[in-house]
């Protein structure tokens, strides 16, 4: 057999670690991706597809099939909504990465909440809306704190957490009447304001079977001590709890393994990474919603610290009972990553900022514990390496504990510098959330 060939659609730093994961694997495989970033153009082949829209994909598609690609691994929602998965599987290609139908979990709201109750998984009390008057009238009789959540992919902004009915009812005008969603708002879900802690649990499933990955907690508000604006995520660090923990054993029982069961018995095919996001309630553990991919920045510190062969994870949980005698390692040094951001990030930020300091930032003593610096918002220009989006790096190290590892990867990061840098300075220091 000739060298196994990978395609990773994507191009952010959770892109980057699945690249970085893969080109650690035993198997030396040759690793491209679409579109890629100027860190990930270090470690893979990057090709100048985008993946937002069904051309795109039927450009990748003919990539693939031109190219004799092995396996696709799928990174962000957008593609997977469109179809990629579908479209490669009937061209006869391997791809880690859920149909339309099971990214639904993650593209429709709607969708999501009528599962959970199809298949007794816990969760908020709800209603759902396709009429604004009716909705209006609805959030003008229940309790605040509530949650108005538009049905489609609102790109992590469609969710609102309203204290009061003001506030609620304007989440409704803006979703239903004024479309600032577009059509992803043509139906609006009201529910329950959950109260406690969030957390987040992700597995690898080939339909069947699965595996839980190490816990990671992420920070996604913008300043210290957890302040000012969410944000997609400024840092995380893995382990959270240990998968041993009798509070991650009872999300597996009460609310992963029904969701496997429930997309099976659905009759839906889903081959990739169910991310689920819950809320530790008085009630016990309760889904908020769940995300068909990785997370990012979580992926960054949990797949530093895999130890098993990612090419043959990905390539097994692609195969129907694939995963049934795989077993995961995992490397028990800590790890942390913390996120360098744009100046004026999650509003408004400049982009072209030249970034300096990579190399110095990687480099470490032989034997030094693993230290990368993922990139996310990043292009090449005329050879510089530049600012091109608002989370900009991921600079990701593991320690001997979690104040190490914290240590190593600020002190990495102080080596980097770009107009308008910013970044969180208590990342793996307090509980994120």
């Amino acid at each position: 057999m000739g060298e196994k060939k990978v395609l990773v659609i994507g191009s952010g730093g959770r892109e980057h670690a699945i690249v970085s994961a893969l080109c650690r694997s035993p198997q030396s495989p040759k690793v491209y991706c679409a579109p890629g970033n100027a860190g990930i153009a270090r470690d893979a082949e990057c090709i100048p597809i985008g993946c937002d829209s069904v051309s795109d994909l039927e450009k990748m598609l003919a990539f693939a099939k031109s190219e004799s690609i092995d396996l696709t691994i799928v990174g962000p929602e957008v593609p997977l909504c469109l179809g990629v998965s579908d479209l490669f599987q009937k061209e006869g290609l391997k791809v880690f990465g859920p149909g339309v139908e099971g990214a639904q979990l993650e593209g429709s709201k709607i969708f999501c909440k009528e599962f959970f109750t199809r298949h007794s998984i816990p969760t908020a009390d709800y209603e759902i809306f396709d009429d604004a008057d009716a909705a209006r009238a609805h959030v003008e009789s229940r309790p605040v704190p509530m949650v108005i959540k538009a049905d489609g992919l609102a790109a992590g902004k469609g969710v609102i957490v309203a204290q009061d009915r003001k506030t609620a009812l304007a989440a409704v005008q803006s979703i239903m009447v004024d479309k600032v969603f577009g059509d992803a708002g043509d139906r609006l879900v009201v529910e329950d304001c959950l109260t406690g802690s969030e957390m987040s649990v992700l597995i690898i499933t080939d339909g069947t079977h699965y595996l839980p990955l190490e816990t990671a907690q992420d920070y996604k508000p913008a300043y210290d001590g957890n302040e000012g604006p969410n944000t997609g995520g400024m840092g995380s660090y893995s382990p959270y709890y240990s998968l041993g923990d009798p509070l991650v054993q009872k999300i597996l029982q009460t609310v992963v393994q029904p969701t496997v069961e429930g997309l099976k018995s659905d009759g839906i095919r889903f081959h990739g990474v169910l991310y689920a996001g819950l809320m530790l309630t008085e009630d016990g553990p309760k889904m908020l919603e769940y995300n068909v991919r990785f997370g990012d920045p979580e992926t960054q510190p949990i797949l530093s610290r895999l130890r098993s062969d990612a090419v043959a994870l990905f390539d097994s949980a692609c195969e129907d009972r694939g995963l049934e005698r795989f077993v995961l390692e995992w490397d028990p040094s800590p790890a942390v990553c913390v996120v360098a951001a744009s100046g004026g990030y999650p509003g408004s930020y400049p982009k072209g900022k030249e970034i300096t300091g990579l190399d110095a930032a990687e480099e470490t003593d032989d034997g030094a514990p693993f230290l990368k610096v993922y990139h996310a918002g990043t292009k090449s220009d005329d050879g510089r390496c530049v600012t091109s989006g608002g989370r900009v790096l991921g600079v990701t190290s593991l320690g001997a504990d979690r104040e190490d590892a914290r240590q190593r990867a600020y002190a990495a990061l102080e080596k980097i510098s770009f107009e308008g840098l910013t970044h969180r300075s208590d990342i793996g220091e307090t509980m994120g959330n």
